[in-house]
């Protein structure tokens, strides 16, 4: 059953070092609205995009997740996310004055004490809860990663092996509905080896680590300087990593995860499988979600009408940030009947038409913009990678990446099962609707 969605009561601020880059960084944390997410904001970058915690915006990195749109960058992230699954905390608005999260003591420990100061109120939305149905499996040479079904909430294991290093394996395993988490996870913080250590400074990595501090330093078996808080700490840190990098899925997770040696690319690549089969689901309806509208909502909300309303059904509504719809393409379109008739193709201007009228729903829901009609200003890096012929679905993805005043820029992406059928970024100015 779908929990409501939570933010924070009261915003809060913590300041610290970035783990890798070593600089100094200052961090505000503020209440969002139902469906927001976690939208990192880069204060240092004023004219830059919002950051939004989803797959989308994820980068490749060693050692950590990095999350980029446009220019703006934020690295570290999985602190703080696994924080948010921790405490069940869905959407915040994340201010930070440069480029990495704050290492702290090495852990989520720091964040879960702040998020449980500021205190949480539910929200009237559910929380989306995907249900994993079959075995998912992904592997990375010798790590790998099992989704397996499970009801009854979300169980996680994690094998650690590193008897290579001469550390002895350690396996833990978590009901995250019967454990908690603040308490037996997010305490464990970040390790490394004694020669690994030297080989990240050489790359430029790990200029904030301090051992004893905010990373635990192994040679072997053997830990270099301070206290273990649990005699399974560094397998318990791996869980908390991986916590983290599942926030990106946008959904709780009913199942079972057994990890054996992964690391975050394993968990990224997991994440990407979820999505994709989340997003099937979603074609057929099965994604809890209260933000879904059908056919006769999408007429009341738009002034298109048949046959150039192109929007067959809203899966999902983001707060004011996203949107996803789908468009059911039959031999009986209209178009067909003058477009190729003998090997009908979906024009591709139609397609762009679709994006701009699920781009139009999204932009509508903004309170402020009660009365106003969104219109098509202008199109920019439109690309049309495949054809699109009677029976396929579109799937229609947008994105608001600026709102500022009468203007809104968004963009769009058509797939056909899982395949870019086009892509574009546009332009809407909003007008008097009389």
């Amino acid at each position: 059953m779908a929990r409501s969605q939570r933010t924070i009561k009261t915003p809060f601020e913590i300041e610290g070092v970035g783990l890798h880059e070593g600089r100094p960084v200052r961090v505000s944390v503020r209440p969002a609205k139902p469906d927001t997410g976690v939208l990192f904001v880069r204060s240092d970058l004023p004219d830059a995009d919002p950051v939004p915690a989803v797959l989308d915006s994820l980068a490749e990195a060693d050692r950590r997740t990095l999350l980029r749109v446009g220019e703006a960058e934020v690295h570290t992230v999985e602190h703080l996310l696994a924080s948010l699954v921790g405490c069940r905390i869905d959407n915040l608005e994340v201010e930070l004055d440069a480029a990495e999260m704050p290492a702290l003591d090495g852990s989520a420990q720091p964040w879960c004490e702040a998020l449980k100061k500021a205190g949480a109120v539910d929200q009237k939305a559910p929380r989306k809860v995907f249900t994993v149905e079959r075995p998912f499996f992904v592997q990375d040479g010798s790590a790998s990663i099992h989704a397996v079904p499970a009801r009854g909430g979300t169980r996680v294991s994690y094998t650690l092996d590193y008897r290579s290093r001469g550390m002895p394996a350690q396996l833990v395993e978590y009901d995250l509905d019967a454990t908690d988490v603040p308490a037996e996870i997010a305490p464990a913080r970040t390790f490394v080896f004694s020669d690994e250590a030297e080989a990240l400074q050489r790359e430029g990595l790990g200029a904030g680590a301090r051992s004893g501090e905010n990373t635990l330093v192994f040679d072997g078996s053997k830990l270099l300087e301070g206290e273990l808080r649990f005699p399974d700490e560094p397998a318990r840190h791996k869980v908390l990593d991986l916590l983290g990098d599942l926030f990106l899925l946008g959904a709780d997770v009913e199942g079972s995860i057994a990890a054996v040696r992964s690391g975050h690319r394993t968990h990224h690549e997991l994440v990407r499988v979820l999505k994709q089969a989340m997003e099937l689901e979603e074609n057929h309806g099965r994604i809890v979600r209260g933000t879904a509208m059908d056919i006769r909502e999408i007429a009341g909300l738009l002034p298109h009408r048949y046959p150039f309303l192109l929007v067959d059904r809203v899966l999902e509504l983001e707060g004011y940030r996203r949107a996803v719809g789908i468009k059911n393409v039959t031999v009986n379109e209209p178009f067909f009947q003058g477009h190729f008739p003998g090997q009908p193709i979906m024009p591709g201007v139609l397609i762009l038409e679709a994006l701009a009228q699920l781009a139009g729903t999204l932009l509508l829901r903004r309170m402020e913009y009660t009365g106003k009609l969104p219109v098509l200003w202008a199109i920019d890096k439109v690309k049309l990678r495949r054809s699109v012929i009677p029976g396929d679905q579109l799937r229609l993805e947008v994105e608001a990446t600026k709102v500022r005043d009468t203007m809104g820029r968004v963009s769009c992406l058509a797939k056909v099962n899982e395949h870019v059928a086009a892509e574009a970024k546009m332009v809407f100015t909003l007008v008097d609707a009389g």
